[in-house]
Order: C-alpha cells, then sequence, then structure tokens
C-alpha cells in the first residue's frame, strides 16, 4: 500500500516561501496514503494561479487546465473513469471569480469529485488584486481606496446550492486538514473543501496570526451537528464564515452517476470505443 511518500515526484514547488498552498499539498498526499490510494488511483485536476500548478507537484495523473474550468475537466475525467479518485484544485480566483458558474453546478450536480480551494482572499499571482473573497475596505493594486464590494460567502452559497459535503479548513491545521481530505474522498458525491491559505507576499491582513485570532473550530462548539443543515447555516452566518471543521454532510442523497438511468458498469474509459465508418455514419445521420 502506498504512504504519502509515494504521492511526491521530483518537481519543487515554487511557491513564495511560507505559502499556505505546501500544506494542502502536504495534506493531499497524506490523505491519498491513508484512504489507500495508489499514484495510479488518483487525478488532481486543476486551473490557473499560483494554486493551479498544485497538479504538477503531486505523483499522480495531472491535468493543469485554464481559468477557472478545473471542475468541467475533473467532472468529464469521473464520468469516463470512475475507477479513478479525482481532486479537483484551484484558489478563490479561480473557483468564485470565472469560474463560479462551474463550482455552482458542480455542488447541486453532486458528481463524486473532490474540490479543494486554496483561499488567500487575494489574485496572487497576477500580483495581488482584489478577489471575490477580499473584505470591503480590502486595499490592493485594483482597489487602492479600499474595495466597494462585499465579498463573497462561500460556504453559505453552497449550502445553498445543495452541497452535501461542505468543509472547511486553514492551512496550518496540517491534521484537520487531512482528515477533511479524507473524508472528502470517501464521500459518495460532490466534496467542497474550502482552505484557509494565506498569500504571504500580496495579503499583509488575512495573515497566519490573523486566521489563528478569528477562526473558530467547530470541534469546540458545544453540541454541533453537521447533519442539520440549518444549524450549518446558523453557524456560519453568527460567525461570518471564519469556520473550521466539516460544516455539513449529506450522506443519504444518491450521486449523480448513482442517478443516471443505463449508466454502464464498465468505465468508458475501459470500453472499446472503435467505430467503423458505417457506424459513424450513421450515427451522423441522426444529426442530419
Amino acid at each position: 500500500m502506498a504512504t504519502f511518500k509515494e504521492f511526491r515526484n521530483k518537481v519543487k514547488p515554487n511557491w513564495c516561501p511560507g505559502c499556505g498552498d505546501f500544506s494542502v499539498q502536504a495534506a493531499i498526499q497524506r490523505a491519498a496514503g491513508n484512504v489507500g490510494l495508489e499514484p495510479d488511483d488518483l487525478a488532481v485536476v486543476s486551473g490557473i494561479g499560483c494554486s493551479g500548478r498544485i497538479s504538477g507537484y503531486i505523483n499522480s495523473y495531472g491535468f493543469h487546465g485554464v481559468h477557472g474550468r478545473a471542475l468541467p475537466i475533473a467532472q468529464g475525467v469521473k464520468m469516463a473513469n470512475r475507477d479513478l479518485t479525482v481532486i479537483a484544485s484551484g484558489g478563490d480566483g479561480d473557483g468564485f471569480a470565472i469560474g463560479l458558474g462551474h463550482t455552482i453546478h458542480a455542488i447541486r450536480r453532486n458528481i463524486d469529485v473532490t474540490y479543494i480551494v486554496m483561499d488567500n482572499q487575494i489574485y496572487g499571482l497576477t500580483k495581488g488584486q482584489t478577489s471575490p473573497r477580499s473584505d470591503m475596505g480590502f486595499k490592493t493594486k485594483s482597489t487602492p481606496g479600499g474595495s466597494i464590494e462585499s465579498a463573497l460567502n462561500v460556504m453559505e452559497m453552497a449550502l445553498t446550492a445543495g452541497g452535501t459535503f461542505v468543509a472547511q479548513s486553514f492551512s496550518s491545521d496540517l491534521k484537520e486538514l487531512t482528515a477533511l481530505i479524507e473524508l472528502g474522498i470517501q464521500h459518495k458525491g460532490f466534496s467542497l473543501i474550502n482552505v484557509f491559505s494565506p498569500c504571504v507576499t500580496f495579503n499583509k491582513v488575512n495573515t497566519y496570526d490573523w486566521f489563528k485570532e478569528n477562526i473558530t473550530k467547530l470541534s469546540d462548539v458545544e453540541g454541533y451537528d453537521h447533519t442539520n443543515r440549518v444549524t450549518a447555516m446558523q453557524t456560519l452566518m453568527e460567525h461570518n464564515g471564519l469556520v473550521t471543521g466539516l460544516i455539513y454532510q449529506n450522506s443519504e442523497q444518491p450521486s449523480y452517476q448513482e442517478l443516471i438511468s443505463n449508466y454502464d458498469e464498465k468505465p468508458l474509459a475501459h470500453q472499446d470505443l472503435q467505430l467503423d465508418e458505417s457506424k459513424f455514419n450513421e450515427l451522423m445521420a441522426e444529426f442530419m
């Protein structure tokens, strides 16, 4: 059985020293080993941005997609080969700005994919602009007078969209983050894990110390029930979304694949898909 070491490759990450994404990478590798995966059981699909590089830093199948399009690719991979464990990843700009439409529909569709968002409340790769997760008043190169837009409450959004697995963590809490990724992988449906992953170069507000002072761990909330959607929403609103842990899980709702009628038991990737000319012409005639 593979350990986290088998999920390492020889590509050295070029993130800034201290970037929270290092911990996310380590947590994915540890979680993959802990749930019994081998490198060829895992596909990591990423978008654009600093966090988008992560698909090249893990010893598994990897696909570095275009901006905001990690989820369409990841869903296609899962539909073609359900034997793979598929992890999609990206930053808050990738998933909650240009890719938000895909995120919302992936959540409600409930395909068996785990989506890990590295949320640093800023655009890092393009050198420090306001993102959809930046707080009102946040000053950057694109908002020198302070942002006049409110931050997107992504965990509340996920619950509203019908998410069946909604979790949040902090990159400095490797133990909790690893455990949540393990649960996300094992969940039969779409798993959204938002990770507070500080940008040490461009975000001087939402720092490691700031998060430590402002985060509430759900494990410290007495009587918290992660199966109660109403409680989850109320708790998020009470803490302005600054909670970590398993926020909500619905294990009863079938995944997208389970609801497809006549879904072939043999994965598409393993089928003989050679098409002769006569069959091709027959299929094309249906569209004429």
